[in-house]
């Protein structure tokens, strides 16, 4: 579905990916980890055709794609129903939805869950509510593909929970490819089919079973521990750039 070549993509002189090489075929449920600023997010956009190549190429061949990219604090605030959110997924190229359009939105809202707060307004619901609307509207677009950039951030580990569930369900029962950037590593390797790891530079791309096996798993491992246990060391929540052995 998706064949990314040695892409490079740069700011100016700044470079904020280079020699990036993966592929998606259908069905399969890719992570993309790291630290922040290795590009992630960036490569994804890329992909996406959201930013150009300075090197490299992308191939997309048979997918009808539906993105979930971060959220924003204007966005979090939208004055509109989550029938209206949804039903906005639905590609147009005019102004006015079609029935078809209409019966398609009210089925990612009923398959998402979202039936009894469907009149409600966006900006008026929690966030794990509002990540389901988000994915039921890039639903309305996916035919194939679902990419997802950090949907579970500032989630409570319930939701992530509910929201990693329903997103593995959607690839092995409908079968949707799915390209998802996530810093939680352990949830990758558990729910994804491949893991690429970021540095700038891809450090790793396989199977999730065979990234359990290197040492970038371990790393990763011990920077979420760190980062969310009140360090001994400074006496407050460590980051990527501050590891310790707790």
């Amino acid at each position: 579905m998706i064949k990314c070549e040695n892409a490079s993509v740069t700011y100016g002189n700044y470079v904020a990916c280079e020699n990036v090489s993966f592929s998606v075929n259908p069905g399969e449920y890719l992570c993309i980890v790291g630290a922040n600023g290795s590009g992630k997010t960036t490569i994804v956009k890329a992909t996406l055709g959201l930013l150009p190549l300075a090197k490299g190429k992308i191939t997309k061949e048979n997918c009808e794609i539906g993105y979930l990219p971060q959220q924003s604090s204007i966005q979090r605030d939208f004055p509109a129903t989550v029938r209206e959110v949804v039903l906005s997924g639905c590609i147009k190229k005019n102004l006015f939805y079609s029935k078809e359009d209409k019966k398609l939105a009210e089925k990612q809202i009923e398959k998402l869950g979202l039936l009894e707060i469907a009149k409600k307004s966006y900006r008026e619901l929690s966030g794990g509510q509002q990540q389901r609307v988000l994915l039921a509207r890039a639903l309305c677009a996916a035919k194939n593909l679902l990419v997802l950039d950090e949907p579970v951030t500032g989630l409570d580990p319930v939701v992530t929970d509910e929201l990693y569930s329903t997103i593995r369900e959607l690839n092995q029962k409908e079968k949707i490819a799915v390209i998802m950037v996530s810093h939680d590593v352990n949830r990758a390797v558990q729910n994804a089919t491949h893991i690429l790891h970021m540095d700038k530079k891809p450090l790793f791309f396989g199977t999730a079973k065979d990234y359990e096996k290197t040492e970038y798993y371990g790393d990763m491992t011990n920077v979420e521990v760190c980062e969310t246990h009140l360090c001994h060391h400074c006496g407050s929540n460590c980051h990527a750039s501050h590891i310790h052995n707790h």
